[in-house]
């Protein structure tokens, strides 16, 4: 029975007795306890089920590799799922809650699975049995198989935490702060490097305080102590405990999470960016297979000498030792040491001589060695081991009895933060683990190495390689000398001997229950299984049986299911490979992702300069991306249909005022930005002259139309691109993605300065009457003709102005700096008030563009438009020899003549057509649907030709002007529509130059 020992426990105070609850359970520990080893210490030695079979499951491990116990931590709208027991710092009045059980952990139905269906959920068996009959799917398999998704419960009403984000730059991040961490941030420190340290627990040091090797003399604590008081003392090294490095991205972007306890922020986010990463983040300790090895009570032997040093804990008054490497003795020799015994040390290799297996001797412990265990007797905590021949197929050759097991099989480097950026890695056969290979590290975009691994995360399991390596590694990165090796001693060890499965020979009755992956039930006659059924890539085995799938990632699986794998391939373990690594290393919770952005700032509203105004006088309003643009402006009594109405007819027959802050405006400058915007748009824009605009259209590599927009050259190497409003960040993100993966060498900045100009669209016949008003530049058709720009003083504003139009009128756009926007605006109302100047929202904006057939992205692209489509093939540029989307338009289906393309409709009864509504053609189809030949993109009433008007796509429209087509309409008969040219309104332009 697991229990608190009377003396040890280093990181425990006595003085601060906690108390908790599991499973509605008072329970007692000390202040530094963690969950895990104060439920050990109250003799709760199982902690949940496993997600298949709901099998008892115990803890395995004491750090954030645990697989198995995973809890409900808290209550209410604090409450937490699968949060793991062995990194949870125990607090007074904690509550915890058992998860995967029903009713009871001690009593659970679903154990079903294990004792009566085990033989008949196989690993694949949902790919199998899911698929028949069909009926089932829908009222059977998908009911049961929600219900019995997921570990935890889902947490109650919202999270009342706070989170936040944290920047840094520094020129070394050192991940670790064990020994090899310790002394990589030394050297790198000592080198005047800005240096940041950081380390998932609460404390320095590592393992090395557990194992207590000898430092330059002295034990490892006080190393520890005086290294940590040199780097505090140094001004550019920064520290921080508490703190996992969860994932490394390109170009030196690293993530990291702090745990805080306080008042303020529950967990920080650092977004970190450094030249070089030391990855000091230690290995982590395998178990082995062998039947029964997840029974509570079987824990790693590190695991189980943790509980013991660090908390006080024993898991068992009689603990068995099962290993195949030196490192297990010295659990071995501690469990003595406390006062307990050791019946028995099994190890796999034939001649175990290492110096702690001499002590062990001398100790008088038993060592059977060559032996391997046939399995582990008890169900809901361990009762006894029977031992077999490791050779043989499991013949029981003695009982022994115990209440727990610590087993070791040898150690795994944590690789992870050097492959998230594409770190190669070479298979060690001597000490049978992955380590880095150095041939194939992973490189920043100038070809420098990213990442350097430290320490036993680089495959050094002796103290001495370890503190050289981490010296060695912090020199590197901060590109100093190496500083003088450090003195260090631990025991010599013998060999590690590579075993996967216990017996060797074991028959399948005992690969059913010797487990990989203990949350998620895998076992080795499983992979087994899907090697024999073709699944030989290991990513495809880790599929199909779910391996290293759990909330660990296979901290604990993989390198033992890779191995299994590759005897039953009779390939080597290298040869088979490693599943992908992927950030991050440890879950994190939503809320750490988020930060701040929660309730009103989880998606801010994006408001332009003039906003307010709009707010003052009526605006209805539209959400467009972010933004928030005005609809209409409702007067008092007013239905929003004639508010639109009467603006449409404002701006065709005087003036009006649109806000067109929102348009996306990204600057592109640098000696090959007229070569990258060539690219860019379909049309030749690096010919543009200085002074001028031209409308352009962007596609995407497969061909489709995705944005258009004015382009306007404002010096030699200088271009402004307008975007659509909700384009500006994804357009934006789209150039510099080609920049930064495709043409890196070119020489071009981007830059989005969307928020940085307020602009103001001045349409309609009077609209250079009231710009005139405010005095300043020469703004008259000589001055200043069609797609052409000006910059001065328009009045007392810095401006520039723009001849564009997008309403068919004539009509000037003019930008200003965004603070003096409202300016602007409230200068341009009074300035038109003679003509009664009227601002107009994003509705009218649409009706007047749909009369005049200007298209807009959104409404007459749905992701499947090209520019021929849309009439637009004059904007597609013949003579460049390539930009994107070019020759994905040569493809068959893109010139097929077949495709629908744009006209108008106008209705023959005044209606206004559904929007998105299919055009219908004639018969039906093999499934007994109507056949169609078109659809609507957009549809308005205009005011200003007193009909409904649409904008449709159509099969081989531009030849059937004048026909009617019959379009669906939902719960009703079809609507007839004539079609029409799409430019409905002032065909020849004359409107355009006022």
């Amino acid at each position: 029975m697991s229990t608190r020992l009377s003396r040890g426990g280093r990181l425990i105070d006595r003085s601060r007795p906690l108390t908790f609850t599991f499973d509605g359970h008072p329970y007692r520990g000390f202040a530094g306890d963690t969950l895990a080893s104060a439920l050990l210490a109250n003799g709760q030695m199982m902690v949940g089920r496993s997600f298949k079979y709901h099998r008892p499951r115990g803890l395995v491990a004491s750090g954030h590799e645990e697989p198995n116990g995973l809890v409900n931590l808290g209550a209410g709208e604090r409450m937490e799922p699968n949060q793991r027991a062995t990194v949870t710092p125990l607090k007074d009045g904690m509550v915890a809650l058992s998860q995967n059980r029903f009713p009871s952990l001690d009593l659970d139905l679903g154990v079903v699975n294990d004792t009566l269906l085990g033989r008949f959920l196989p690993a694949g068996f949902y790919y199998k049995t899911f698929m028949w009959p069909r009926s089932f799917w829908k009222h059977v398999y998908e009911p049961f198989i929600r219900k019995s998704a997921g570990l935890g419960r889902v947490p109650e009403g919202r999270d009342p935490d706070r989170y936040e984000h944290f920047h840094a730059h520094v020129d070394v991040l050192v991940a670790g702060g064990g020994i090899a961490g310790l002394s990589a941030a030394l050297a790198a420190g000592r080198s005047g490097q800005r240096v940041l340290l950081l380390e998932q627990a609460p404390h320095w040091g590592g393992r090395a305080l557990v194992d207590e090797p000898e430092i330059d003399g002295t034990p490892a604590a006080y190393w520890v102590e005086r290294t940590v008081a040199a780097l505090e003392a140094m001004p550019n090294v920064r520290l921080r405990l508490n703190t996992q490095v969860s994932g490394v991205y390109d170009h030196g972007y690293v993530i990291a999470c702090e745990q805080l306890d306080g008042a303020g922020p529950r967990q920080r986010l650092w977004r970190i960016r450094t030249k070089r990463i030391v990855s000091a983040i230690g290995a982590i300790e395998r178990p082995l297979a062998f039947a029964g090895n997840d029974v509570p009570g079987v824990m790693l032997a590190s695991a189980m000498r943790d509980y013991l040093v660090n908390w006080g804990v024993s898991v068992g008054d009689r603990v068995a030792i099962v290993t195949n490497n030196d490192d297990a003795y010295r659990t071995a020799l501690a469990v003595h040491r406390a006062g307990l015994i050791v019946p028995v040390i099994v190890d796999a290799r034939p001649n175990p001589s290492g110096e702690l297996v001499r002590q062990a001797r001398e100790l008088g412990l038993r060592i059977e060695a060559g032996r391997g265990i046939a399995k582990v007797k008890g169900r809901g905590r361990v009762t006894g081991v029977s031992l077999c021949a490791l050779a043989g197929e499991g013949a029981a050759i003695e009982d022994i009895g115990c209440d727990a097991v610590a087993m070791s099989g040898g150690w795994t480097p944590s690789v992870h933060l050097w492959s998230h950026c594409g770190g190669g890695l070479r298979w060690d056969e001597g000490q049978a683990m992955f380590r880095p290979d150095p041939a194939k590290p992973p490189r920043t975009h100038d070809g420098s190495v990213l990442v350097v691994p430290a320490g036993s995360s680089e495959g050094e399991l002796r103290t001495g390689a370890v503190l050289e390596s981490g010296l060695r590694a912090g020199a590197m990165a901060a590109g100093g000398e190496v500083l003088a090796t450090v003195a260090a001693r631990d025991a010599e060890e013998g060999p590690i001997l590579p075993v996967w499965i216990m017996p060797q020979g074991a028959p399948t009755a005992l690969k059913r229950k010797m487990w990989l992956d203990f949350q998620n039930d895998v076992k080795v006659s499983d992979v087994e299984l899907a090697a024999r059924e073709g699944f030989q890539s290991v990513e495809h085995a880790k599929r199909y049986t779910t391996l290293g799938m759990a909330t660990d990632q296979g901290k604990l699986s993989n390198v033992n299911g890779l191995a299994v794998l590759s005897q039953s391939l009779h390939k080597a373990i290298p040869q088979v490979g490693t599943t992908t690594f992927r950030p991050p290393y440890t879950p994190l919770t939503l809320g750490t992702i988020a930060g701040v952005a929660k309730e009103e700032l989880f998606q801010p509203i994006r408001k332009t300069a003039i906003h307010g105004w709009h707010e003052r006088h009526g605006a209805t309003w539209e959400p467009v991306g972010l933004w928030r643009r005005p609809f209409a402006y409702l007067r008092p009594g007013e239905h929003v249909e004639n508010a639109v109405n009467r603006e449409v007819l404002a701006v065709r027959n005087g003036v009006g005022l649109l806000d067109a802050s929102t348009l996306g405006k990204i600057v592109v400058k640098g000696p090959d930005a007229g070569r990258f915007l060539d690219m860019m748009y379909t049309n030749v824009m690096s010919t543009l002259p200085v002074g001028k605009c031209r409308y352009g259209l962007m596609c995407s590599e497969n061909g489709f139309l995705m944005d258009d927009g004015v382009v306007i050259r404002l010096g030699e190497d200088a271009w402004l691109c307008h975007t659509t409003t909700g384009g500006a960040d994804r357009i934006h993100a789209h150039m510099e993605d080609w920049l930064q993966c495709e043409w890196h060498d070119w020489k071009v900045y981007t830059a989005n300065l969307t928020e940085e100009w307020a602009q103001v669209a001045v349409a309609g016949p009077r609209a250079r009457d009231v710009l005139a008003k405010l005095g300043g530049l020469d703004l008259s058709p000589e001055a200043l003709p069609f797609m052409t720009f000006r910059e001065g003083k328009l009045g007392p504003f810095d401006a520039r102005v723009h001849r564009i139009s997008f309403s068919g009128e004539l009509s000037f756009e003019v930008a200003v700096p965004a603070n003096q926007g409202l300016a602007l605006w409230e200068a341009l109302v009074q300035a038109g008030a003679e003509w009664g100047v009227t601002p107009y929202g994003t509705e009218a904006m649409h009706v007047l563009r749909a009369e005049k057939g200007y298209i807009m992205i959104g409404e007459e692209t749905d992701g499947t438009v090209i520019p021929q489509d849309l009439n637009l093939g004059w904007a597609v540029s013949k003579k460049k020899a390539d930009f994107l989307g070019k020759r994905a338009q040569e493809r068959v289906h893109m010139a097929n003549p077949g495709r629908w393309l744009l006209v108008g409709l106008e209705t023959l009864d005044r209606s206004v057509l559904p929007e998105g509504a299919y055009i219908l053609g004639r018969g039906e189809n093999t499934n007994g649907q109507k056949n169609t030949e078109g659809r609507i993109t957009s549809t308005y009433f205009s005011a200003t030709l007193d009909r409904g008007i649409a904008m449709a796509l159509l099969d081989r429209g531009p030849e059937r002007m004048g026909q009617v087509v019959r379009v669906a309409r939902k719960g009703g008969e079809p609507v007839e529509a004539r079609v029409v040219d799409p430019v409905l309104y002032d065909k020849a332009g004359e409107r355009l130059n006022g």
